[in-house]
């Protein structure tokens, strides 16, 4: 037998940090692992939009401090086509706003929440195993970052550890997954916000995105083939190709060096259901949506707080949350695939001249002139894209 906690978290992102911040303050033992390094989560950019309900959770818990300081709100974006500006404010319709906060910085302060005040947690381990996950007594054995061979008996496991993480492929036969058939090269440009919202650029070259981070660093986005190489993207053309997509005569760019190049291949994927036994998955171990409405990190945080809730009832003799906690989750997981295809179709079928599909290219654009012209239209997008309306 090895050490023994109640919770062994597999995963230091958003979902396990969350999880374990809110387990320990319950008062219910838990022990986090984690390939990484500490310095490398707390640097790693990924996404950045916090949707309003996602805030008050994490406020609620004590775990918003730093958010609330620093992150600034949005209410509202931009679509960009035909050369003009067309903008759309979902709090006018929802009532709700997003806040922008770096995925790195809410790490940053989660792991030290749990970290700097005697949080149980491992970093660099390798060699992560599961066992007996069907039974009442799973264990994770690792070895260590000296070198040491662990063994944590538990009663439950959290795989919070994404799409690469082992804690998936024990659930690898339940995976159903989703091929857009394009690319996005994200980048981050040295350089302060166009705009004080999101820009979506719809154009015949293909979409562009527009999404502020910091007062210094601004993501964007161009829609490229799948599989092309970052290389094939040198900083004269990127700017060339944002400047066609996103520029109108009133609204230009400002530019700055690029200090982050990937091309992503936009897919999906969902793990139905979320559990095996005594092992549950959160955060993208589950599930992943490409970042095409920014609902990843929010989805994360959805499990993590079910999770954690779930377990509380447990160890008060109440295992109905436990039974219901994929099918919870999952309510909100496919509400939000479902928005992702369907702000896709207009983000890309109406993309490039001629179109791939001509009729899908008309379907789009009743979609977005509906979306423009009807209120009880805005303001059904505006709930979902904000959040507010997704557990049907």
């Amino acid at each position: 037998m090895g050490a023994r906690s109640g919770v062994v978290v597999v995963g230091a992102g958003p979902a396990g940090l969350a999880l374990a911040n809110v387990l320990r303050d319950k008062g219910i033992s838990c022990v986090v692992i984690e390939e990484q390094t500490r310095a490398f989560i707390e640097a790693r950019p990924r996404a950045g939009f916090i949707e309003e309900w996602a805030v008050r959770a994490l406020d609620e818990r004590g775990l918003a401090s730093g958010l609330l300081d620093k992150a600034p709100s949005q209410g509202r974006f931009e679509f960009r086509f035909e050369n003009g500006r067309h903008p759309f404010s979902y709090e006018q319709w929802a009532g709700q706003r997003h806040f922008v906060y770096p995925q790195q910085l809410l790490v940053t302060d989660l792991v030290g929440r749990y970290a700097d005040t005697g949080g149980a947690i491992e970093f660099g381990v390798r060699d992560v195993v599961l066992h007996d996950v069907d039974s009442t007594a799973p264990a994770v054995t690792f070895t260590a970052a000296d070198g040491t061979a662990k063994r944590l008996d538990c009663d439950f496991v959290a795989g919070c550890d994404g799409a690469q993480g082992v804690s998936r492929h024990h659930l690898d036969g339940n995976l159903l997954t989703h091929d857009y058939g394009i690319g996005w090269l994200a980048l981050l440009a040295q350089a302060p916000p166009s705009a004080d919202g999101v820009l979506f650029g719809i154009h015949a070259r293909g979409f562009a995105a527009h999404m502020a981070r910091t007062d210094t660093v601004t993501r964007f986005y161009l829609q490229c083939p799948p599989g092309d190489s970052e290389d094939n993207w040198p900083h004269e053309r990127v700017w060339s190709e944002l400047h066609q997509r996103l520029g109108v005569p009133d609204g230009p760019l400002i530019e700055g060096e690029l200090i982050e190049k990937r091309v992503l291949d936009m897919h999906n994927y969902v793990v139905e259901p979320m559990a095996r036994g005594r092992l549950f998955l959160a955060g993208e171990s589950a599930h992943l949506v490409a970042p095409i409405a920014a609902k990843g990190l929010n989805l994360a945080l959805h499990d993590a707080f079910h999770l954690a809730e779930a377990i509380e009832a447990h160890y008060g003799g109440d295992d109905g949350p436990l039974t219901r906690y994929s099918d919870t989750c999952l309510a909100r997981v496919w509400q939000y695939q479902e928005f992702s295809q369907w702000l896709s179709d207009i983000f890309h079928s109406s993309t490039l001249d001629p179109p791939a599909d001509p009729f899908r290219a008309r379907l789009a654009q009743a979609r977005l002139r509906r979306l423009l012209g009807s209120p009880a239209a805005a303001a059904s997008f505006s709930e979902i894209y904000i959040g507010k309306a997704a557990d049907f």
